[in-house]
């Protein structure tokens, strides 16, 4: 998978790294290779499926899609 991520300058120094196809998904980093390392760790989390949030339908059958 593919994803466009912005890196923006921070006024205070350093990096922000955004990705508008996720919203809320943000990070930051010092550089611009650690703004990029965290804001993969940050997408990871944020693709990460949930347990809790997930639920079965009697009598359907289940399938996966790669995305």
């Amino acid at each position: 998978m593919k994803l466009k991520v912005y890196l923006e300058q921070s006024e205070e120094g350093g990096y922000t790294a955004i990705v508008p196809s996720l919203p809320g998904c943000i990070s930051e980093g010092d550089t611009k290779e650690e703004a990029l390392k965290n804001i993969r760790e940050a997408i990871e989390l944020y693709l990460e499926p949930i347990e809790d949030d997930t639920f079965r339908v009697a009598h359907a059958e289940e399938v996966e899609l790669a995305i």
